[in-house]
């Protein structure tokens, strides 16, 4: 039996209820990190533009390793979460397990948080790091594979 579109994209279904779930944390972790981002500007005074300097004695700086490190984690959400929300919403049209889809989301939405945590927040040594983003890749690589079946 063929299941509608209507009956997918609703917040009644149990995957595309966890998608949203998780996609909303993860772009609220990201915005975060835009403010850590200017925080640590701040406390550091490091600033990349001259209309941000507090004072006409400071001078552009684009190489404090506090920032360039807030900075690092944030891009590397912006490569790893985006392709997420895609491919995540793409997966809920698959009609998939609930079960593995709630988990598939929840493995994603933890592994992003624990990625900045040890990356920007508590620096711990790898593989720390690693395994948090490598979590998120198996993940998606996983869900985009069962689209691209499902498309076939």
């Amino acid at each position: 039996m063929a299941v509608l579109l209507k009956d997918l994209i609703t917040l009644d279904n149990e995957v595309f209820s966890a998608y949203a779930f998780w996609a909303g944390v993860l772009v609220i972790k990201m915005l975060l990190l835009s403010i850590l981002t200017a925080i640590q500007r701040i406390k550091t005074k490091t600033f990349a533009n001259p209309e941000d300097l507090m004072s006409k004695h400071q001078k552009v700086k684009f190489d404090n390793p506090d920032v360039e490190r807030v900075r690092r984690a944030h891009r590397n959400d912006l490569e790893n979460i985006l392709p997420f929300l895609v491919i995540g919403f793409l997966y809920v049209l698959t009609n998939p397990s609930v079960g593995l889809a709630v988990n598939l989301f929840r493995a994603v939405g933890i592994s992003r948080i624990l990625h900045t945590i040890v990356y920007a927040v508590v620096v711990l040594p790898q593989p720390s790091r690693a395994l948090s983003f490598f979590i998120c890749l198996f993940v998606t690589v996983y869900m985009a594979i069962q689209v691209i079946f499902a498309a076939l």
